[in-house]
């Protein structure tokens, strides 16, 4: 199962599907003209810049590890097995207070899924 394991991950970074940023990392693993699906991976103690989109909302469901997501200035707790929609212009960020890696589920809908349909209010790696 290790060999396994290893395999998949070297295909998906071969591939390109992989982009790792400062508070973790992504898998593209759908991209179709209707919707585009994404494995986020982010570390402990790290978040996502505070941002919305223009063209697209989200769905995240979170698989394992505790989260805490800000939309539109209110602040909930998930875990594994929860959900939060993400309408299209609404402020959001995700952070991870644990001592393990979050992990969910982005499943975006509209009409452009580009990583520049972002506006960013807050950041904590300078890319406001």
């Amino acid at each position: 199962m290790q060999d396994y394991i290893r395999g998949y991950e070297m295909i998906i970074q071969q591939s390109g599907l992989e982009d790792h940023r400062p508070w973790g990392f992504f898998e593209i693993l759908s991209n179709a003209p209707d919707h585009k699906v994404k494995r986020i991976t982010v570390y402990p103690g790290q978040r996502l810049s505070y941002q919305r989109h223009f063209k697209r909302c989200e769905h995240w469901y979170m698989i394992s590890g505790q989260a805490v997501v800000t939309l539109n200035d209110q602040d909930m707790a998930l875990t594994s097995g929860q959900a939060v929609d993400l309408p299209v212009q609404a402020w959001h960020r995700i952070w991870n207070p644990g001592l393990e890696n979050t992990v969910f589920i982005e499943v975006q809908t509209g009409e452009y899924f580009g990583e520049d349909d972002i506006e960013r209010l807050e950041d904590d790696y300078g890319r406001v």
